[in-house]
C-alpha cells in the first residue's frame, strides 16, 4: 500500500524540499516503517492514500551511544527490560538506537552482547556499542577503575564471538598496550572503532586513525582538554577530517561555545549523541552505570561522589531541539542527528529513494513526532 505525504517542507539526507511530498510504499518494509519510493515537488504521483502533514518531515534520530532508559541498563538488564528502553527512545523519535555496553568484567560483557544480540538481528536495535573495558583509567568517568585493562588478541575473539556479528561501534584508548593492533582488527570485522576514555596524545591518537578509527567517543569529556603546547585527542579530532566527532548536547557535557566551536573548526563531521544512562525517562534518584554509583538531580546524572558527569538523561531528540534552538540551520542538525552516524553504520541514506521510512515531524512549535508507522 502507497501512502503520499505532503509537507511544507521536507528535509533529507540529501535535500531540502519545500512544497513537498514523499511516497512510501507501507509494505515493501521488513519493520514498521515502510520505504520511501519517491520525493519531490510539485504535482505527486498517485497513490492509494494521501495525507497533509502539520509541520516539516525530517528523519528520526539514529542515536550511537544511549546505555539505556526507565531504569534498565543494556549492559546487565534483561531482554524484555532491553526492549522497554529501546521503546522509550523510539517513542522520543529516535528510530535507529545502538546499545551501548558499559565497562563490566570480561564473562559479564560477553553475556551482555549474547544476550542483546538477538535484538539486532530481530531490528530492535542497530547494533550493540561496547564502552570499556579496554578504556584509559586516568579518563574513565564512571567507568570502574578495577575493570578496565589493555585489549588482548583473545579477549577481542571472546568479545567477537559473543556478539556473532551484532557489534557495531567499540571505544576504546590508544595509548593502551596492543590498542592499534585491536584497531586493526576490529575495522577488518566491519566495526567502527571510535577514540574515547582516553590520555592519548596527539601522536597516539593519529596513529588509532592511521589504523582506522573514524569517531570519537563524546568529544571533550573522558580526556584532556585541548592545550595550546599537548593538542591531545582534542586537537587530532577538530582538525582530522577523517574522523566523526560525538557531541553531548544537554547543557551540561559541552558549554554552548564548546559545541560551537565543533561545529566551526569541524564543519560536517558533528554526531549528536544521548548518552543515555539507566535514568532517562525516570524522576530524580540514585541509580549506577558500569559498576558505579550515579545520583541523578535535576536530571543531571554524576557519580555519587561528584567526581564525575555519568552519562546523561535526555533523547537524542532533546540535543536535536537545543542545537535548533541555539540557531543552527535545520539541514545542519539533520545531518548530526541522522545522516552522519548511519553512514558510519553502513546504512541507507535517511529519507533517500529506497531507504527505510524512519520520519518524524519537527511541528512549528519545535515539538518532535514519535515516528510515523505506516500500514
Amino acid at each position: 500500500m502507497t501512502t503520499l505525504l505532503r509537507a511544507d517542507r521536507i528535509v533529507t539526507a540529501t535535500d531540502d524540499l519545500h512544497d513537498a511530498w514523499m511516497v512510501v510504499d507501507g509494505s515493501a518494509g521488513a519493520d514498521r516503517s515502510g520505504v520511501v519510493v519517491a520525493v519531490g515537488t510539485g504535482t505527486p504521483p498517485t497513490t492509494d492514500s494521501a495525507t497533509t502533514v502539520a509541520g516539516t518531515i525530517i528523519p528520526g534520530m539514529v542515536d550511537l551511544h544511549a546505555h539505556g532508559a526507565l531504569g534498565h541498563d543494556f549492559a546487565a538488564c534483561t531482554v524484555d527490560d532491553a526492549v522497554a528502553a529501546a521503546a522509550h527512545h523510539r517513542s522520543h523519535a529516535t528510530t535507529t538506537l545502538v546499545a551501548s555496553i558499559a565497562t563490566g568484567t570480561v564473562d559479564d560483557t560477553a553475556a551482555a552482547l549474547r544476550r542483546l544480540r538477538p535484538l539486532v538481528t530481530d531490528g530492535t536495535l542497530a547494533g550493540l556499542h561496547l564502552e570499556g573495558p579496554w578504556l584509559g583509567p586516568a579518563r574513565r568517568g564512571a567507568h570502574r577503575a578495577d575493570l578496565l585493562h589493555p585489549p588482548t588478541p583473545a579477549e577481542v575473539d571472546t568479545f567477537l564471538d559473543a556478539a556473532d556479528g551484532a557489534l557495531a561501534v567499540v571505544t576504546l584508548a590508544p595509548e593502551l598496550p596492543g590498542a592499534l593492533d585491536t584497531v586493526h582488527r576490529l575495522v577488518a570485522e566491519g566495526i567502527v572503532v571510535a577514540i574515547g576514555h582516553t590520555d592519548a596524545t596527539a601522536d597516539q591518537t593519529r596513529r588509532a586513525v592511521d589504523a582506522g578509527a573514524t569517531l570519537v567517543t563524546h568529544l571533550f569529556n573522558g580526556m584532556p582538554p585541548l592545550h595550546h603546547r599537548e593538542s591531545g585527542p582534542v586537537g587530532v579530532a577538530l582538525t582530522d577530517d577523517r574522523l566523526m566527532v560525538e557531541c553531548i548536547v544537554d547543557g551540561h557535557h559541552l558549554d554552548p561555545v564548546a559545541v560551537d566551536l565543533v561545529r566551526r573548526a569541524a564543519p560536517g563531521r558533528m554526531v549528536l549523541v544521548s548518552d543515555a544512562m539507566s535514568a532517562t525517562g525516570c524522576p530524580d534518584g540514585d541509580h549506577t552505570i558500569a559498576g558505579s554509583a550515579v545520583s541523578v538531580r535535576g536530571g543531571v546524572a554524576m557519580l555519587r561522589d561528584g567526581s564525575s558527569l555519568a552519562g546523561s538523561t535526555i533523547t537524542a531528540a532533546d540535543a536535536v531541539r537545543r542545537l535548533l534552538d541555539s540557531g543552527t540551520p535545520l539541514t545542519e542538525v539533520v545531518a548530526a542527528a541522522s545522516t552522519r552516524p548511519a553512514r558510519l553504520l553502513g546504512r541507507p541514506a535517511p529519507l533517500t529513494i529506497g531507504a527505510p521510512a524512519d520520519l518524524v515531524v519537527l511541528d512549528d512549535a519545535g515539538a518532535i513526532s514519535t515516528p510515523v508507522v505506516f500500514p
